[in-house]
């Protein structure tokens, strides 16, 4: 789909998240979308009788778009409800600049909600038993994402104070986010003496379990530009979908990030050194980790080294997750919408303390299933288009 659409011809033009946490007693994942949706509205000058194009998804509704378009009084022309797990959302970035592109809607609506910490994640997961994983009792989903961790330190030397670098330099950035739900320093030892999930993964190695939901407002770049904030133009987008089940992944230390990344790159004529600001999708230390190899910020197998001493920390060399990701700031489930949310407030310089400078160009990439689906946006400033 990247090789059809055109560079910067659509935009996010509002974001916002929910409340999230652990949100009040009765709400729904409706509720969240829809708390959502008012302040991305809100956020970028729109109104709902504005938007003609839904697209939504959460494990918590059988058929989310009819249930959101109901709670909303919409009538969309176009929707979309494609469920690949927590990149679903950087996936209908594109599907909603192709429905503009072609006419079939003008402004489209992203949205996720989830009520997991309130119902308790096992309630709201629904996981499908593999004959070729569930003889082996794995934990859904860490044992799949320490299979990759192990092979990884098997086949390069990568070490667990390696990967707990990167969670600590993500609660580093959670704490000069006055949202995020984690709000104590944390350190290497604290990451390498906490209880093991599954070998070699901790706790802290592991993302958070929490409530909440987002919303993005997609447009045209003609209309983007009539609007309340500076436009995030869609630079370049790119999808991969390789396996399901983890034993059918072709390589454990090879995501088909190097695929999405490639296409997203290509479209949007840019490379890795162009960019200012990196949302990688954390729901385990590892996919940080393996995630920076693959699209292109260092050499494969090297990134447990590029990890250490704070390079990914504030005031490191590469500004990533500076939200905290979902290892500190939030995690209810599929986490992509907020990466997305987070990469636009940096563009336009909206992050406060956590600010990155001169920022023109962001990446959000997003992960589904376990490391199943892949999904990269790149998105620029008024500069680059």
């Amino acid at each position: 789909m990247s090789q059809k659409l055109k560079r910067g011809a659509c935009a996010i033009v509002g974001v916002a998240e929910s409340d999230i946490g652990q949100v009040s007693p009765g709400l729904s994942p409706m509720d969240l979308m829809g708390q959502a949706t008012h302040r991305a509205l809100e956020d970028c000058g729109l109104s709902l009788q504005d938007i003609d194009g839904v697209f939504c998804v959460t494990s918590q509704a059988r058929m989310a778009t009819l249930s959101l378009s109901e709670y909303l009084g919409l009538r969309p022309r176009y929707h979309g409800g494609a469920n690949i797990g927590g990149c679903s959302f950087m996936s209908m970035v594109a599907h909603a600049q192709a429905a503009i592109e072609t006419g079939a809607c003008e402004v489209a609506l992203i949205a996720y909600g989830s009520t997991q910490r309130s119902l308790g994640r096992v309630n709201v997961a629904s996981v499908d038993p593999s004959p070729y994983d569930s003889p082996f009792r794995p934990i859904f989903t860490a044992s799949s994402y320490a299979l990759a961790a192990a092979r990884h330190a098997y086949q390069f030397g990568t070490t667990r104070e390696q990967l707990a670098h990167i969670a600590v330099a993500a609660r580093q950035w959670a704490l000069l986010n006055p949202k995020a739900w984690e709000k104590k320093p944390l350190t290497v030892e604290e990451v390498l003496n906490s209880r093991v999930l599954s070998s070699p993964l901790t706790v802290r190695d592991s993302c958070l379990v929490t409530d909440g939901g987002g919303a993005i407002i997609v447009t045209s770049a003609e209309r983007a530009r009539t609007l309340r904030k500076p436009p995030a133009y869609i630079l370049g987008v790119g999808d991969d979908l390789s396996h399901y089940s983890i034993s059918n992944m072709e390589d454990l230390t090879t995501t088909g990030a190097v695929r999405s990344g490639a296409r997203a790159y290509a479209m949007a004529g840019l490379r890795p050194k162009d960019v200012n600001v990196l949302g990688l999708y954390d729901a385990f230390t590892i996919t940080t980790l393996l995630f920076l190899e693959d699209l292109g910020f260092c050499p494969k197998g090297e990134g447990g080294r590029f990890v250490m001493d704070g390079a990914i920390a504030p005031g490191g060399r590469l500004a990533v997750n500076t939200n905290g990701g979902g290892l500190s700031y939030c995690h209810p489930g599929m986490y992509g919408i907020f990466i997305l949310i987070e990469v636009v407030r940096q563009l336009r310089g909206e992050a406060g303390a956590r600010q990155v400078a001169n920022c023109d160009v962001a990446l959000a990439h997003g992960n589904g299933g376990t490391l199943s689906a892949q999904s990269t946006v790149v998105l620029g400033s008024q500069a680059t288009v």
